[in-house]
């Protein structure tokens, strides 16, 4: 018996494996810079916001923008994240999705109006990574927990 199967056997850390595996890649994917703009929109505005949209916009090799629709306290209102291009060369990934040129980070963010500073924005972004990381958990102790009672 190896040390692996001192502590679990091999079926039920296949069923866990196989959860993890499900909870990180399932379900339909939408562009990372649209989530990430929504989750820097989300981290900022905390819970007195609620999303109602987004759409992204390819200016060229000059910026990409990901407008954010959000409503607060009643009124309607919009956040844009702004990303450099950072392709080296044209392909055709690129061609079919056009987004994919450019950064996974935003070099400026406005919302409502009000840019974030250099700072803010960098915190910002922080903010809504850490949160992606804990919905990450979140999905894989799901799987974990699913796997388990199958």
């Amino acid at each position: 018996m190896d040390n692996l199967e001192r502590f679990v056997s091999i079926p039920t850390f296949c069923l866990v494996l196989a959860a993890l595996l499900v909870a990180a890649c399932s379900g339909p994917r939408e562009d990372v810079r649209v989530t990430l703009c929504k989750d820097i929109v989300s981290t900022q505005l905390g819970s007195s916001a609620t999303l109602s949209g987004a759409d992204s916009q390819v200016r060229g090799r000059q910026y990409a923008a990901v407008r954010v629709r959000y409503s607060t306290q009643g009124r309607e209102a919009q956040a844009v994240c702004y990303y450099g291009y950072d392709a080296v060369d044209d392909t055709a990934l690129q061609l079919s999705d056009p987004l994919s040129g450019f950064a996974t980070s935003p070099y400026e963010v406005v919302i409502d109006g009000q840019k974030l500073s250099k700072s803010g924005l960098a915190e910002a972004i922080k903010q809504a990574m850490l949160k992606q990381g804990r919905e990450f958990v979140d999905r894989a102790k799901k799987g974990i927990e699913d796997a388990l009672q199958r």
